[in-house]
């Protein structure tokens, strides 16, 4: 799924996930001035902390936000999608 297109007050409440069916390191898009690539911290059942990009430079943000401001992604993002394990260091004979 591409970047959603409709603003969270006009979504279809039936379209939007319970904040409690996320689980830690879902791939999601929150809304804030626009929807944004992130990833869930945590969920309980009124709401979800996401770290997600504010903005076009290289940080994060970690925010709350409620079911409806929240939807799944599927597009991977190399910033926050990392999938990459430290190697490990042999010393050298």
């Amino acid at each position: 799924m591409s970047t959603p297109t409709i603003a969270p007050p006009e979504r279809d409440p039936s379209d939007v996930a319970p904040a409690d069916s996320y689980h830690k390191a879902d791939p999601v898009w929150v809304y804030r001035d626009g929807w944004k690539a992130g990833v869930i911290e945590a969920a309980s059942p009124r709401a979800v902390t996401v770290t997600y990009l504010p903005g076009s430079h290289r940080g994060t943000g970690v925010d709350t936000f409620t079911a409806q401001y929240v939807t799944p992604r599927a597009d991977k993002d190399p910033a926050l999608d990392n999938t990459h394990t430290l190697a490990r260091r042999r010393p050298l004979a």
